[in-house]
């Protein structure tokens, strides 16, 4: 019962690379509260990103969970004029953007059958670009998709939440991609904390808002923590990608029911 009671008060985490909820790159299975509208912008470090961007850049997204079990996202990472060309024309600084589109679906509620069973989600993050050569999705070149479907991947997540000594997600998924330059394909797995100290002081009730969060998604493994500025509306999310290069986020939340 606790760990039910768990999943209705936990608030779930934006993964502010993506412009969708997980972690910090991997997919989980949380899914936001219904009639959640989501929005935020960051700084990706370039090693955070797929090659094509090589080159620290900036996003934001927009993102609305329209039921409890259906989530959609719509995410523009920033193009530079040099990685575009467009410098030897006169223009510079940031002068375009890939723009991509994501969903998740929520098959398995946490504790449906059993107290134990987990949450479980299917999704795809870029999933309606088509190949710049030719408009295919997916096109094909040798082992990899190429083309402007640069963030895609899909995924089946599970989420299991646990509450010992603070409030812990414990997370697994498979994320299948063979995007060239971003290829992840395999196991991912991560865990989160949120300290739940007795809110007798001004910095307990402090460090109960901060998340840390630490992964293996599938190729490298990255650390990161959240914050909660206002309750649950104001988010700032940092990273550091292969526990050594810098991205950091800001996300804020709205609640239409």
């Amino acid at each position: 019962m606790a760990c039910l009671l768990l999943l209705l008060v936990a608030p779930a985490k934006a993964q502010f690379t993506y412009g969708t909820t997980g972690l910090l790159h991997m997919p989980t299975a949380d899914m936001q509260r219904d009639k959640t509208f989501m929005f935020g912008g960051s700084f990706l470090n370039e090693h955070a990103t797929p090659a094509r961007f090589n080159f620290n850049t900036y996003n934001y997204y927009i993102n609305i969970t329209f039921f409890p079990w259906l989530e959609v996202g719509y995410t523009c990472n920033l193009f530079t004029a040099k990685s575009l060309g467009l410098d030897k024309h006169g223009y510079s600084g940031f002068t375009n953007q890939d723009r991509n589109f994501s969903g998740r679906l929520r098959l398995w509620k946490e504790g449906w059958w059993k107290e134990w069973t987990p949450q479980v989600v299917v999704g795809g993050n870029d999933v309606l670009h088509g190949s710049a050569y030719g408009g295919d999705i997916g096109a094909v070149e040798g082992a990899g998709i190429r083309g402007n479907t640069y963030f895609q991947r899909y995924y089946i997540a599970a989420t299991k939440h646990i509450d010992w000594y603070g409030k812990w997600g414990v997370h697994a998924a498979y994320v299948y991609s063979k995007r060239i330059g971003h290829a992840f394909n395999g196991l991912a797995l991560g865990v989160d904390y949120t300290f739940a100290l007795p809110e007798t002081s001004t910095l307990n009730k402090a460090v109960n808002k901060l998340n840390l969060m630490a992964e293996y998604d599938s190729k490298f493994v990255n650390v990161g923590a959240k914050y909660a500025c206002w309750k649950d509306y104001v988010n700032v999310v940092a990273e550091l990608r292969e526990c050594r290069y810098p991205s950091v986020g800001v996300y804020f939340k709205v609640h239409l029911k």
